[in-house]
């Protein structure tokens, strides 16, 4: 850790500024060993951490390094000449680790398709296959607060990089020296000598088309987006160019933008985390309806990368009410299933995939309308094997793919979420609701109402130390040997191990198999119809619980869901 450190310090490959921030840090071992002590993991999420010094952390020398392990893949499987797309967000150094990515590609003869200017998450997954590109880099830390940053490794299929992959990627760069075998081309000489091509509105025309492409009912927003009132928010990302294009072109009149949000900017000066999953991320654009006496039907807010999308609507009472992901997931199955069929768009054997962390209501919607539902591990480069898998063998025609964490996809153009997307398929929806005589949280308490109450709870329990990502396989590995037989009083019906790949039904002790990759997630189903899940984070120190109720009425619910939460901070 000291040598590490030490040779930050007294390397010529370092800059005077990192040098100056290393030596005031001198004598504070806490601190050296969190920035040295255990060096960033490349996983199938790629990187993630704070943007300080040090090798546990996001700067140009760690992104420098993880993309010299990222351009030894490439090489060894042939992809020099196919290239790398590479794409940023409106995030601190987004720009100087996107030019240093480049810079270490085109060092290995490797070309790159570099963005002219910050683009959606999703886009970047478009334009792997738009291209024929070998990989991708996102430079992105999603919602994270604005001290992070991070780094996204996609592969050819358009997805985040296979595990195995991810595996080849993390040995290299253990292997390298992180300033003697990181190589760099200068970003300027790379473009002149046209190993870098400069990407742009071109790409941007192609992926909008597809976009477009997948409206359900696309009338319903040209003959009703000029009665539609829609407030928008990119909450200073990427989304502030292309989501109020597209919405635009799909007939969208009335669109209004949060103008304290609406420019990029990494500080996120109005908001404490841009997560849409906060309703403090609405506030501004709340205020905005209020002051300005707007009749709002609906207002979007997009994370950073816009990968995400979150939505408030109006309740009963015409107060401001978010709604879950796992509400708009369930909304959107009702309307694309209903709105196929009506337009005869419906594909043969029509399938659905979701994250097993996600609300069963979506499964209950599929069942009643004679739809396939597959669960997936969580990533949504999972939901890409499966389209891809889909493509190969014609087994099943994707209709769509959802995570509970805001993450949506009704398209087969990329293999990541896309915010962009589902902004249109929501606002279309909200516009096909408004031509039948209803609001979209009238269109919620109708899908409760026929298919059940369902609600959820997300409960991150941050863990610290030196190595929290060790902390965390310890307390895992404590959860499976204690095992849980009732969970708030509900008794545990079956127990699957998504690590080992058993599922354990307690009546009997019967073993069967979870038929998925090993992951280290505990789901518990209960005795009532909901479920208990426990997973570490794939790239924050956090150890998550998922608590999906299921209720006979919706008071049913509630309680059960006060109840399982209750009993969670036993645990922690």
């Amino acid at each position: 850790m000291m040598d590490m450190y030490n040779k930050w310090l007294s390397s010529p490959a370092v800059d005077e500024a990192t040098k100056e921030e290393l030596r005031s840090i001198a004598g504070n071992t806490e601190e050296i060993t969190a920035r040295f002590g255990v060096p960033m993991e490349f996983g199938t999420a790629g990187l993630r951490s704070t943007m300080t010094a040090g090798t546990g952390r996001m700067n140009i020398y760690t992104v420098a390094h993880n993309t010299a392990g990222l351009a030894k893949l490439i090489l060894d499987k042939g992809g020099a000449d196919r290239g790398v797309a590479i794409a940023y967000d409106s995030r601190i150094n987004s720009i100087e680790f996107a030019k240093v990515s480049a810079e270490v590609l085109a060092a290995s003869g490797i070309k790159v398709y570099y963005f002219e200017s910050l683009r959606p998450t999703p886009e970047l997954s478009f334009a792997i296959l738009h291209l024929g590109c070998i990989a991708g880099i996102n430079i992105t830390a999603s919602h994270n607060a604005m001290e992070y940053n991070g780094y996204k490794a996609y592969w050819e299929d358009g997805a985040q990089l296979p595990p195995d992959h991810a595996a080849v990627v993390s040995k290299t760069v253990a292997e390298l020296d992180i300033f003697d075998d990181v190589k760099k081309m200068p970003f300027d000489e790379a473009v002149e000598k046209g190993i870098v091509k400069i990407i742009g509105a071109e790409v941007d025309e192609a992926y909008m088309k597809c976009v477009l492409d997948c409206g359900v009912c696309p009338d319903a927003l040209r003959e009703y987006g000029d009665s539609l009132n829609i407030i928008y928010t990119p909450l200073h990302g990427a989304g502030y160019k292309l989501v109020p294009e597209v919405l635009k072109r799909a007939g969208v009149n009335n669109l209004r933008l949060v103008a304290s949000q609406a420019t990029p900017d990494g500080r996120f000066p109005t908001v404490k985390s841009p997560n849409p999953e906060s309703k403090a991320c609405f506030a501004d654009g709340i205020d905005m309806a209020l002051s300005e006496g707007i009749d709002c039907d609906l207002i979007l807010a997009t994370d950073p990368d816009s990968d995400r999308v979150g939505i408030v609507v109006k309740d009963s009472n015409g107060m401001f009410v978010p709604f879950s992901g796992n509400q708009v997931g369930a909304l959107l199955i009702e309307y694309i299933i209903r709105g196929r069929r009506e337009k005869g768009t419906m594909p043969a054997n029509p399938c659905i995939i979701k994250s097993v962390v996600s609300s069963e209501l979506g499964e209950a919607v599929c069942v009643a309308n004679g739809v396939t539902m597959m669960n997936v591990l969580t990533g949504f480069k999972y939901i890409g094997e499966k389209i891809k898998q889909f493509e190969a063998d014609g087994s099943y025609g994707f209709l769509f793919g959802y995570e509970e964490s805001y993450g949506y996809l009704p398209g087969t153009y990329a293999r990541d979420k896309d915010a962009v997307a589902a902004s249109l398929l929501i606002a279309e929806m909200a516009a096909y609701y408004k031509k039948n005589g209803r609001t979209l949280f009238e269109a919620m308490a109708e899908v409760y109402e026929k298919y059940g109450f369902y609600k959820e709870a997300g409960i991150s329990n941050v863990v610290t130390g030196i190595d929290p990502m060790k902390t965390m396989r310890e307390k895992m590995t404590a959860f499976r040997s204690e095992g849980l037989t009732e969970v708030g009083g509900i008794a545990v019906k079956r127990a699957r191990d998504y690590k080992s790949g058993e599922i354990v039904n307690l009546a009997d002790n019967s073993v069967s198999s979870t038929g998925l990759p090993a992951s280290d997630m505990l789901f518990y189903e209960l005795a009532d119809g909901s479920s208990y899940i426990i997973r570490p984070s794939g790239t924050e120190p956090k150890i998550k619980v998922y608590i999906l109720a299921k209720g006979e009425t919706e008071a049913d619910v509630d309680e059960k869901l006060a109840t399982l939460t209750e009993f969670t901070k036993t645990l922690f």
